[in-house]
Order: C-alpha cells, then structure tokens, then sequence
C-alpha cells in the first residue's frame, strides 16, 4: 500500500518564452517518508501524472524524473521536460478543466513508489490558457472613434505619409534666387497704402534731429573687454578675516574663503568659573578648528555626571548664548578651543576695530578661558595682552568670548 505524502510544498510558476506558448512549469515539493522524517541529499524517483475533470478522472499526461533532494529536503521538477510515459504536455486543452497534479514518489531513487499526492491545479492553467483566444465578440474596426485623436494632426496621417517619414533622399539648402522664386502667399496683405493708412500716435514723437541730438554719455563707459572682465555673479560669498557676519567677526577662514568662525563683538562675562561647582576630569581635550563645539558639549554633558550646583559657568554661558544680528537670531555659539583661541589673539586688532564699530567692546588685557581641559582640577587660559596661554584652577573666574562657526 503507497504512504501518503506527509508534506508538500507546491510553487506553480509558469514559464513562457518570447511570443510562444509555454512548454513547462516548475513544481517544488519538501520530500518526507513513511515515518515523517525530511529526505535530505538523496536521490529520489518521482512520477508525475495530469489529471482531469477529477482526482479519480483520467490521466491525460504521465512522465518520470530521477532528481536529488538538497539538505532541506526540497526536489524541484520542471513538468514537461520529464522522461514521457504517456500523453503529450503540449496537446493538453487547458480550457477543458479543472485539472490535478498527482505526485508520485520513490525515496530509494527508482520506480517503486511508495509515496503519492494529488491536488488540483489553479492559477497555472490560467496562465497557460492565456496564451490562446476562443474567440472575438463582436467585429473589428479600423475607424477611430476618441475624440481627442480626432482632434490631433496625428489623425490625419495616412499610409503614404508613414512610408516617406525615412525615404528622404536629398539635403539642400536655399539661395537668395531660390528664396525669391517662392512668390508671396496669395490673399489679404499689406501694401505701401495700407501701411500709409496706420498713421501714428498724436503727442510728442522723435524725428531723425531729435535722434541726432541725443549724442552720447560723457565719462567712463564699459566695452567688451571691461564686460569679458566682470566674469560672473556666484552665490558662493568669500568673506575676509575682520568681516562683520553672520552674528559675529571673522577671525578665521578655511581655504576656499566661504566658510570659518566668527567670535561674539563683546565678551559674555568679565570673570566666571570653568567647573561647575566639582572637580572632576571631563575629557574635553579637543583642539583645533571646530573643537571647541564639542568640548563645550562634553564638558556640559560630563558635569552633570560630575556635579552640577546650578550655578553657571563657561561652558555653559556660550551654550545658552542667543545673539541676534539684522534681524537674525543665532544660538550655536560655543566656548573656543585653545588652539581656536589663540587664532582670535593673533587677529586681535582688527576684531576690535570690527567690533568697537558695529557697538561691541575690546578685548580685555586679561586671561580668556579655553574649553580645552588640562587635567581634572584645570584647564587652559590666553592673556590677549601679551598672549601667553597658562593652566589655571577651574574654580579661578576668568573671562568669556563665545564663537561659532559659519
């Protein structure tokens, strides 16, 4: 007596070559013998019968394969390249079903099966029947009826016009006499009466004196060369160490000019703290350009780990810090690096004078904190007198210049 097959999966897709009715389809199925147990990496025997109208109705195609199962137990079939055993896969009517596929299976690799399964066909016999038409309902016209072709100069095309749009055979070009054998285009048009007859606007005109007398503007004027030497407008603005933008003065540009960092016009404290009220190693030691954006974030973030009396400091001043300038508010600002301090030192000069006259004030002769930590209990200050930089005790007030970059 055959086992019924414990478990199959079935894919159904049809195969279907360019323009021709399909040949094939794939059948997938997960192996599993007498004892329910996967038949993994073995060869198998699988007999493979189309049967219509009912599971008990008539075979009308049988062919056989010799396959091997992979390690999940899985066998693909392709039906219709299978070793023949009756009928002819091409011969089936798909429109005379329904159908059912019965599966026949060997686990030892021959012809003895013992394992068997039958389910009907759905959607890949569709797929196959698609490929053929029983017939038309109703004629075929060659009279186009939308009417918005109707309405387009594409429905005045004819056959004689599709087969000239590629049958040219000369290129050539017209000369003055070709041009003056074209004649004019008969019907209404304007001659020397008619243009007579448009007169001309009442009021102040210019006859050919006026004109003369227009002459020319005196003083410099622009020719070719002066336009060929403008080049052109870019929106990409390159800016200059002193320049008062973007809420603050440039102190310091990177290579293509167009972006840096602008230091507040006045100091935002005239003596303050670099800790917040414990001492304790931040590891805000970054320095350079740019730097001193994420020490003030570290040093913020760290004392709060550390010990925070509520009370503010540095950092914390040019974090909080809003400056609005033409009408634009900006909130970015941090506590400069040592290195970016420094930069601010070394253009001294001209950042007060940008800032005594836009209402900002000096640098003081005194120490600036850097938000660059030196150990746990100090960090990194700059007299803008004479410009050394010194370690000092975090709990020592020192002054605050707060920047951001553009």
């Amino acid at each position: 007596m055959k086992n019924i097959l414990v478990l199959v999966v079935v894919l159904l897709i049809t195969e279907m070559a360019m323009g021709q009715a399909p040949e094939k389809f794939s059948f997938q199925a997960v192996i599993r013998n007498a004892e329910n147990e996967i038949v993994k990496d073995q060869s198998v025997g699988i007999q493979i019968s189309i049967i219509r109208a009912s599971v008990s109705g008539p075979a009308v195609y049988v062919e056989s394969h010799q396959l091997s199962t992979n390690g999940n137990g899985l066998v693909s079939v392709k039906i219709g390249e299978g070793n023949i055993i009756s009928g002819t896969f091409s011969n089936i009517d798909w429109g005379a079903g329904p159908f059912f596929i019965k599966t026949e299976t060997d686990p030892e690799g021959g012809e003895n099966y013992t394992i068997e399964g039958i389910s009907e066909l759905l959607s890949v016999p569709f797929a196959l029947r698609a490929t053929t038409t029983d017939s038309i309902v109703g004629g075929i016209s060659s009279k186009e009826t939308d009417p918005i072709f109707n309405a387009s100069l594409a429905s005045g095309i004819t056959e004689s016009d599709t087969i000239n749009w590629n049958n040219h055979t000369i290129d050539t070009k017209l000369n003055a006499s070709e041009i003056a054998d074209f004649g004019f285009v008969e019907g209404p048009h304007t001659d020397s009466t008619n243009i007579a007859d448009f007169g001309y606007v009442a009021g102040a005109h210019l006859d050919s004196t006026d004109i003369a007398n227009f002459g020319y503007v005196t003083g410099e004027h622009v020719d070719s060369t002066a336009i060929a030497n403008m080049g052109f407008i870019s929106n990409d603005i390159e800016y200059s160490i002193g320049d008062f933008v973007h809420g603050g003065i440039v102190f310091w540009l990177d290579e293509t000019g167009q972006h840096g960092l602008v230091c507040a016009k006045k100091d935002q404290s005239s003596g303050t703290r670099w800790y917040a009220g414990t001492f304790g190693s931040t590891q805000a030691k970054g320095d350079g350009p740019f730097a001193g954006k994420s020490n003030t974030t570290i040093i913020i973030a760290a004392q709060v780990a550390i010990g925070d009396d509520g009370d503010t400091y540095a950092a914390r001043i040019c974090n909080e810090l809003q400056i609005t300038e033409d009408e634009k508010t900006y909130g970015d600002w941090y506590l400069p690096s040592k290195s970016e301090l420094n930069l601010m030192f070394l253009n001294k000069t001209i950042i007060d004078a940008t800032a005594t006259s836009n209402g900002g004030d000096a640098f003081a002769s005194d120490f600036y904190w850097s938000s660059t930590e030196i150990k746990n209990n100090a960090a990194s200050a700059q007299q803008f007198n004479a410009g050394v930089q010194l370690g000092f005790n975090k709990n020592v007030p020192r002054n605050v210049r707060a920047i951001r970059a553009f």
